[in-house]
């Protein structure tokens, strides 16, 4: 790719003016002009900068929506029902219908609830990022592909230029070859 401005490459690969473009187009054309890369690794980065609360949001919706969770609330609320109902039968703490266990299942559900949402919205600014990484990537790419196609049809240009100019040189000669020709045998017809 030759060395072209923002402007230049805007109008010839993208169609717009300079003025038009997104910050991320600006950083895709910056990294063609730079020829440097746009793509890293994302994977990680999603717990640089998190704040304590969002980390534990995290590790709440990734405990809390797990097989391993369903599974010991399951066990857990069956041994309160057998403690309460068969152990304890006269004097349980929490006898069927078992309200207490129904306030704790309420607090849990009000404070689980906006925790797992917190993290859900953590999650889909991460897609949000993976996306519009993905963007600059697949940008980049096209227009490293355009630069190619540019390329190889300079090359193929000037190699037909090349070949023509060749074809011509040989047309001159094969001219001069049959200009010679014709005089020699003009010349030996008038000498006979």
């Amino acid at each position: 790719m030759q060395r072209r401005t923002m402007a230049e490459l805007a109008s010839r690969w993208l169609s717009r003016n300079a003025d038009a473009l997104t910050d991320s187009e600006r950083r895709v054309l910056q990294s063609a002009i730079d020829r440097k890369t746009v793509s890293f690794y994302t994977e990680g980065a999603e717990h640089q900068g998190a704040t304590t609360g969002a980390r534990v949001a995290d590790a709440v919706a990734r405990i809390g929506g797990s097989w391993s969770f369903i599974i010991a609330f399951i066990v857990f609320l069956v041994a309160w029902a057998l403690l309460n109902s068969v152990l304890l039968a006269r004097e349980a703490f929490d006898p069927y219908p078992y309200i207490f266990l129904n306030l704790v299942l309420s607090m849990l559900a009000a404070i689980q609830a906006p925790v797992i949402m917190m993290s859900q919205n953590r999650q889909a600014e991460r897609d949000r990022a993976a996306a519009a990484h993905d963007y600059e990537v697949n940008l980049k790419s096209e227009i490293e592909i355009m630069a190619l196609h540019e390329k190889l049809d300079e090359l193929r240009h000037s190699q037909i230029m090349a070949m023509r100019d060749e074809i011509a040189r040989l047309a001159e000669k094969m001219q001069l070859i049959e200009d010679g020709l014709t005089h020699k045998l003009s010349g030996n017809r008038s000498g006979q």
